[in-house]
């Protein structure tokens, strides 16, 4: 199904069971509903998934969005649907967005989910200073620099580029004291996209929250050991 947010259209798939609280997952950047699926498999409640834009089946050419578009894009379709309460299950990016819906919107949020979430400021070493200083260097000389940048930001159109830079560059920090929904953070441990640190600064600054690890997993931790993942968010879903 879709629907039409900021004159885009938006893919979302929403499986209907009994339950007052839906299940609402969102997914990392560059990927699709997709990647957690099989979460609807596996635990029984009113489930939706939505791609967000240019991913998926959503729109491919959006243009002046930002991390807090995605935000209320994702409350927009809740109230589109009549859904008033919900567990947010978000993955990477999609932790971002589930971050900020939980802030503004702190009676529709029951649950939080975040997984190896984004959104902190990270620490910067030598190599990352240096690859801005050559980036700056080689367009003051007015040299290529088609080439610098991520795999995910050089991917991407003119127009998404500037969404991209909008939100790698708004960290949520700040943002964190108003999370007032019981919080659980699954990271894997060897996550080196959103570091170990980062789940530790989380689980600091989000007063109601509970962290997690899994061993010998990396930043997709739910593919990595698909099982204790289940079994962690099985039982905070459910209890209680």
């Amino acid at each position: 199904m879709k629907f039409i947010y900021k004159n885009s259209p938006i893919f979302y798939r929403y499986v209907k069971r009994k339950g007052e609280v839906v299940n609402v997952y969102l997914h990392g950047w560059g990927a699709n509903y997709k990647s957690l699926f099989f979460c609807a498999d596996e635990i029984k409640a009113p489930s939706l998934f939505v791609d967000f834009p240019p991913f998926g089946q959503s729109d491919k050419n959006i243009s002046g969005w930002t991390i807090f578009s995605y935000a209320t894009m994702v409350v927009s379709l809740c109230e589109r649907l009549g859904i008033k309460k919900v567990n947010l299950v978000g993955h990477s990016f999609g932790g971002r967005v589930a971050i900020l819906v939980s802030v503004f919107c702190p009676t529709r949020v029951n649950k939080l989910v975040l997984v190896d979430s984004a959104g902190m400021k990270p620490r910067r070493g030598v190599r990352y200073h240096y690859k801005i200083w050559r980036y700056r260097w080689r367009k003051r000389l007015g040299l290529d620099v088609s080439g610098c940048g991520s795999v995910d930001y050089l991917a991407l159109n003119d127009a998404m580029k500037k969404t991209f830079k909008n939100i790698v560059s708004t960290h949520l920090d700040e943002f964190l004291e108003g999370v007032k929904a019981q919080t659980l953070i699954i990271f894997g441990r060897d996550d080196v996209e959103t570091p170990p640190y980062m789940a530790k600064r989380l689980n600091k600054k989000i007063k109601n929250s509970k962290l997690v690890f899994l061993e010998g997993a990396g930043h997709f931790c739910f593919n990595d050991n698909r099982y204790l993942f289940l079994k962690y968010l099985r039982e905070f879903l459910w209890e209680g």
